[in-house]
């Protein structure tokens, strides 16, 4: 029988991981009216300012060197993984583009590994192998260099990196303050890309101004609220466990807002990697993969 709380964690989920996924349909739409290094920059500077009002009460960092590390966080997290992925949305579609992001889990196994000098089960390292020959299925065996899946893949290399940077540096800060300050810093970063590394564009319609507000609340502030509540009121592995929702939704609603074609071989790849997730995120003693709690949309 589903209790309460069963059917509100299992809506909260829900509502979270459909917020993350419905960035990439939203944000392909906005590239219509915005360059994509400004529209990136404009969301979470956006999203930071509002962030740090609320959170205005809690301690901010004390020393000159936590602000560097929260720089950095920002540089990997904010400008890295979304400007890459901004960047890979203008040639391929929302649904690949989301399912490159979210192999980040699968990339933080292997950093930690081969870094932290981590130890993971061996259902995990056989949950990165499905999730990469997921990958390559996704992509239909095709390894010619593509911009777009280049852009991607870096998108979620940089999460990956900024994960196991999380990992390290966490606990010094209150985790809301770091999400505000380094998605302003991000936002910051990819401002400068914006007006030196492409010609910065905003046509400025209500449909271009519906789309900011919702990357820049409902798919930042709102989603970072419900999961930062589930993280702290649940086992962070379990929930973790259900980032796979994230790429379904980015294809779902590529094809509802997008009319994308979701090919068999996307539908294939886009399971093994979620089958791939599913194991390396499943609670376990071993070193946790948290590369959710601080998710971009």
């Amino acid at each position: 029988m589903l209790t309460k709380d069963t059917l509100k964690f299992a809506g909260l989920i829900i509502a979270t991981t459909a917020l993350m996924g419905s960035s990439f349909a939203i944000g392909k739409i906005g590239l219509q009216f915005i360059s994509p290094f400004l529209l990136v920059a404009v969301r979470f500077l956006i999203a930071g300012i509002v962030m740090a009002i609320i959170v205005r009460h809690r301690p901010l960092p004390q020393h000159i060197g936590d602000w560097v590390r929260v720089g950095i966080i920002g540089l990997f997290q904010t400008a890295g993984v979304m400007g890459m992925i901004f960047l890979s949305l203008e040639t391929i579609s929302a649904g690949e583009s989301s399912i490159l992001t979210f192999v980040n889990p699968l990339l933080v196994v292997i950093l930690a590994t081969i870094f932290t000098k981590a130890r993971y089960t061996l259902r995990q390292y056989m949950g990165v192998l499905l999730g990469f020959f997921g990958v390559v299925v996704t992509l239909g065996g095709n390894f010619s260099i593509h911009m777009g899946v280049v852009y991607g893949f870096t998108g979620a290399l940089s999460w990956a990196i900024a994960t196991l940077l999380i990992k390290r540096w966490g606990a010094r800060f209150d985790i809301w303050i770091l999400t505000a300050y380094q998605m302003m810093i991000g936002g910051l970063i990819l401002m400068i890309a914006a007006v030196n590394l492409e010609t910065p564009r905003f046509v400025v319609n209500m449909e271009s101004i519906v789309i900011v507000l919702w990357l820049a609340l409902m798919a930042s502030v709102v989603q970072f609220g419900i999961w930062f509540y589930l993280l702290h009121h649940n086992d962070p592995g379990k929930v973790s466990a259900f980032l796979f929702l994230a790429p379904f939704f980015g294809v779902l609603f590529g094809w509802l807002l997008l009319h994308e074609i979701i090919t068999q071989t996307v539908m294939l790849g886009g399971l093994l990697i979620i089958g791939g997730i599913i194991l390396v995120n499943w609670p376990t003693r071993t070193f946790p993969v948290h590369a959710v709690k601080n998710c971009p949309d």
